[in-house]
């Protein structure tokens, strides 16, 4: 079992979370009753629904993962699942996320903001800023 699946196996019984088709079309998804919260597009790569408010509050910790990668102007953060470390940060991010999808709507956070899988400007693993 990759890592992808087996952090979609243990995330889809988490009581807040439920499978779905993805909005993009590109492999499995999960989706809390405020909307989706992860793509799971192939065996290692995810993209994770923060909405903008948690990217900038977190950037700093985010960017400082080489698992993490960001693209400018999306609400979504993408997680490359190489070691089981990776799994446990998902795990962490994913909690994160409900929590965000949960808070009172800001300005910048766009429902149905569509996921990194089809942008093309993600930033390198290792980003040093």
């Amino acid at each position: 079992m990759t890592l992808a699946a087996h952090a979609l196996t243990q995330l889809a019984t988490w009581p807040d979370l439920a499978e779905a088709e993805p909005s993009c079309g590109v492999g499995r998804a999960l989706r809390s009753a405020d909307g989706e919260i992860a793509h799971f597009h192939s065996d290692n790569d995810v993209d994770l629904y923060l909405t903008a408010r948690a990217i900038r509050r977190f950037e700093e910790h985010l960017t400082a993962t080489s698992a993490v990668q960001l693209v400018p102007g999306s609400q979504w953060v993408t997680l490359r699942l190489d070691v089981a470390t990776d799994v446990h940060l998902l795990m962490t991010l994913v909690s994160l996320a409900l929590q965000a999808h949960q808070a009172r709507p800001v300005l910048g956070d766009v429902l149905g903001a569509e996921c990194n899988d089809h942008r093309s400007a993600v930033l390198p693993r290792g980003n040093p800023r």
